[in-house]
């Protein structure tokens, strides 16, 4: 019987992301997909600017940038006259991140998924790992030292054996509904979302999410997104539940036709299409023992506001050097909080989706939180720790800003790779042995922590520490980091 000391289950999103994260940590890792490919559709094509960091310190972000472009604008036609363009702020009624030092990645990025999904793959190659295809899941039994899995290829069914499984499989997750935890929330069963990918014709040139109504109602749309660096478009288009076309290239045509008012635009060579009704629905817990769940396998909603697929990288990306710490002798706490940071977000955006999705695109009487996910915090977790008698703005647990260091080099470029990273803040000497990278700084704009702070960052991008005591410092490390060696081989990115 093989042994790994983990298995995770599902390489889209979350799992390639999960398995670099921990590759790159020197934890091997068997990835496991019952597709036969990478998914090959565009669907989540939206990145947030939280997640271009993550893919920043990933070693992708020069790949993403290259492959991608900036979110497009949205146009809205009344038959073939445009009624308007709008940002895509604008349509969804939310703030735009302002261009600052700290956010190096301001605007959302169009990626179709394909090629996030192709480009995790090949990091995850560079780190020495492969994805096992076509070869699914079938049973697995936990006890106090790890899980017993029955993995089936090719019809042959064989064991094995890890010290974690992630359920990383979807929102269909057999993990999921194999550990019996419960999965609360709701079905709209009145209306179904249709995606897909075609070529077209007659359509305007230049990068837009094209609207197309016969009479300039949104609530009858048909839309039609460029993408980049392809000759394929994604369509979109709500239907009634009395309504559900057929899945075919001729079906999709005579729907476009019918909410355009026109006829002029072809489509060709579908590359890809699905019909799909909207869960609203999360996991009552992400940890059973030594398994694990993480994005849709834990978490289902509306795609409205582009969150499904950036909260499922974060979900990994939270995890991951939460799980090679454990398996390099962290302590055991480590592992509870990933649910106890990842569930209340869980919450949050599913109640900002399903906001989205009810204003579809309507005027809103009040503001919308962001979708940028740059204001994700965990504050008040087990691994925030603040001692400071008046805190500031910026506290433990929230996302440590970029900033512009007097060599002009990025402090996200000291942040990059698996480490923690210790800023000593004023003249006092840095504390020694704490195995974080070091940065000394008088001070940094969107850090208003003190003339003589020490804050320490997680591997995550979060400020796990912010005190004036070295013994704080030091306590932290002692109780979350094993001091294992990296083993992480940049890229520039």
């Amino acid at each position: 019987m093989r042994e790994v000391p983990v298995l995770i289950a599902g390489a889209g999103p979350t799992g390639l992301t999960l398995a670099c994260e921990l590759a790159r940590r020197g934890v091997t890792c068997q990835l496991i997909e019952r597709a036969p490919q990478l998914f090959l559709g565009s669907r989540a094509k939206g990145l947030q600017p939280r997640t271009l960091e993550v893919f920043d310190d990933l070693g992708v972000i020069a790949r993403v940038l290259e492959d991608g472009a900036p979110f497009p604008p949205f146009r809205l036609y009344a038959g073939k006259a445009v009624l308007w363009e709008r940002s895509l702020e604008e349509m969804l009624g939310t703030p735009a991140p302002a261009p600052s030092p700290g956010v190096p990645f301001p605007r959302a990025w169009l990626l179709p998924q394909w090629r996030t999904d192709a480009i995790l793959h090949d990091r995850f190659v560079e780190l020495g790992g492969a994805v096992e295809f076509s070869t699914e899941l079938t049973g697995f039994a936990q006890d106090a030292n790890g899980v017993t899995a029955t993995l089936q290829r090719d019809g042959v069914s064989h064991c094995v054996r890890a010290q974690y499984l992630v359920g990383a499989d979807g929102g269909r997750s057999f993990v999921r509904k194999a550990t019996g935890v419960g999965f609360a929330g709701e079905t709209y069963d009145t209306e179904r979302t249709l995606i897909g990918d075609v070529r077209a014709s007659g359509v305007a040139a230049g990068a837009a999410c094209h609207i197309f109504t016969a009479g300039g109602d949104l609530q009858r749309r048909f839309s039609l997104w460029n993408l980049p660096g392809s000759e394929y478009f994604q369509f979109v288009a709500t239907v009634g539940a009395d309504e559900v076309p057929e899945l075919s290239l001729e079906s999709v045509q005579k729907l476009l036709e019918a909410r355009a008012g026109r006829t002029d635009i072809r489509l060709h060579d579908l590359r890809w299409v699905s019909l799909y009704r909207i869960h609203v629905r999360m996991v009552e817990r992400f940890r059973i023992g030594r398994v694990l769940l993480a994005g849709d396998a834990a978490h289902v909603h509306s795609s409205a506001g582009g969150q499904g697929l950036n909260t499922s990288i974060q979900d990994a990306t939270n995890l991951g050097w939460k799980l090679a710490a454990a398996l390099h002798g962290a302590g055991p706490g480590i592992l509870d909080t990933y649910e106890e940071e990842r569930l209340p977000v869980a919450a949050q955006v599913l109640g900002l989706s399903t906001t989205l999705h009810g204003r579809d695109f309507r005027p809103s009487l009040g503001p919308t939180p962001a979708i940028h996910q740059l204001d994700i915090t965990y504050r008040g977790s087990t691994l925030a720790v603040d001692d400071r008698a008046t805190p500031g703005e910026l506290r433990a647990g929230d996302r440590a800003p970029d900033a512009r260091l007097p060599d002009g080099t990025r402090l996200f470029d000291a942040f990059r790779g698996t480490h923690f990273t210790l800023l000593v803040f004023g003249q006092r000497a840095a504390p020694a042995d704490t195995g974080a990278r070091i940065v000394r700084t008088a001070s940094l704009d969107g850090y208003d922590v003190g003339e003589d702070a020490l804050v320490l960052v997680r591997p995550d991008g979060y400020i796990g520490a912010i005190s004036s005591s070295v013994e704080t410092i030091h306590d932290y490390l002692r109780r979350f980091v094993p001091g294992a060696p990296s083993t992480d081989r940049q890229r520039p990115g």
